[in-house]
């Protein structure tokens, strides 16, 4: 990689191109209903379309961030984003379900910038900077997020469910433009082959304990909630609310404490360890789930307990992943794009899967039939956590004098 420095004005760039391209994957939460309807689908099958965009997602982590070492990384990102971009055109022109679910695994797949981009960034950055960098883009992947429903939603209602999908894709290709010109050229990391950088992922993830419960703590959590915010689109526009799916981009917005909260997480990993974090994190996801159960009812009551719910369950669910990377990439510093593949990929797996079982859980149980999903999922990462912490507490003060926290 070449000795250089990003530019504020990068750093900006960059942290907009993540916001871009996460927000490809969760705008279509808030306009399910409006496929459904536009389509003259059912609500569960339309939903097949926010589970495809998370499964290509992990699919791109796994296949294609591996690629930011062995490639330069200006055309990669260019490349990427301008498939994205047709992807998105190709979604938005769907004349049906199925071509419509294809092209929402392709934009999946390649809408992986974000995850090529943080690597990138900290090759680039002093160390003095690189924390400051690196949250600067953590902010602009979760402004995306927070922003994308409500964008989706809006958007959607005023101009139809194909009006998001062709902004989204006008969006993708100007950025991608941009970069073709803003980008400073860098040098591949790796001579890898191909196959070796994959085989890598893979093999990280079968020898390392401590990323394999990573995984597992992002993959239970991430998947309650994605559960929670496909079918929250599919209550908010039923009998009991009867609103319109704008509201459930304005409900996002709530999320926005979710920046400023996650540099406390860093923090509090920093001082503690991650371990604690994660335990916070998982109670955290269990009052969420409780709290959420309260809004089936509708009324004001019901919304006040949506919107406070949402907003712990997704305090705890970024502040948790800010734990999880801390462990993995203590792991291994050499090898961090690839630790990072190999988590990302199980989280994204987790987060698809989730959505699913949500719609499925939703038709026959209603929502809080959900929020049950959602406590499950904790529970078992929080058993998964007990069964790796207390042994390790039990041990002998002298026993564990020498050794740092993970």
């Amino acid at each position: 990689m070449t000795d250089m420095t990003l530019s504020r004005r990068s750093v900006l760039i960059l942290a907009v191109t993540c916001g871009v391209a996460v927000g490809n994957i969760y705008f279509p939460q808030a306009v399910g209903p409006l496929v459904a309807a536009g389509l003259g689908v059912p609500p569960d099958s339309a939903a097949l379309v926010v589970t495809a965009a998370q499964v290509g997602y992990a699919a791109g982590i796994f296949l294609l961030v591996p690629l930011g070492d062995r490639l330069p990384h200006r055309p990669l990102l260019v490349t990427l984003l301008a498939l994205t971009g047709l992807g998105l055109v190709t979604a938005g022109c769907a004349p049906a379900l199925p071509p419509l679910v294809a092209a929402s695994a392709l934009v999946g797949v390649t809408t992986v910038v974000a995850q090529v981009i943080a690597p990138l960034a900290a090759g680039l950055t002093a160390p003095d900077r690189r924390g400051a960098v690196l949250g600067t883009l953590l902010s602009g992947s979760i402004g995306g997020m927070l922003l994308a429903r409500a964008f989706g939603g809006t958007l959607g209602e005023w101009l139809g469910w194909r009006a998001p999908y062709l902004v989204a894709a006008a969006a993708a290709l100007l950025l991608a433009a941009v970069l073709g010109v803003a980008m400073p050229a860098t040098a591949p990391s790796s001579r890898q082959p191909y196959p070796a950088l994959l085989a890598e992922s893979a093999r990280l993830l079968r020898t390392e304990p401590d990323l394999r419960r990573s995984c597992l703590y992002q993959a239970t959590i991430f998947g309650g909630f994605s559960a929670v915010w496909t079918c929250l689109a599919l209550l908010l526009t039923g009998p009991a609310y009867g609103l319109g799916a704008h509201v459930v981009g304005v409900l996002a917005l709530v999320g926005a404490a979710t920046m400023l909260c996650t540099p406390l997480a860093g923090r509090l990993v920093d001082r503690w360890g991650p371990d604690p974090v994660n335990l916070i994190c998982m109670i955290g996801v269990l009052a969420s789930a409780a709290i959420l159960a309260a809004g089936a009812g509708g009324g004001g009551l019901g919304m006040t307990a949506l919107v406070a719910g949402t907003l712990v369950l997704d305090v705890a669910m970024q502040s948790g992943m800010v734990a999880n990377q801390a462990r993995i990439f203590a792991l291994r510093p050499q090898a961090r794009g690839r630790l990072n593949t190999a988590y990302m990929a199980c989280a994204f797996l987790g987060g698809s899967a989730g959505s699913w079982l949500g719609t499925q859980i939703y038709g026959r149980a209603g929502w809080r039939g959900v929020c049950a999903l959602v406590a499950l999922l904790a529970v078992l990462a929080l058993i998964r956590h007990l069964a790796a912490v207390l042994p390790a507490a039990r041990e002998p003060r002298s026993r564990r004098a020498g050794h740092p926290r993970r």
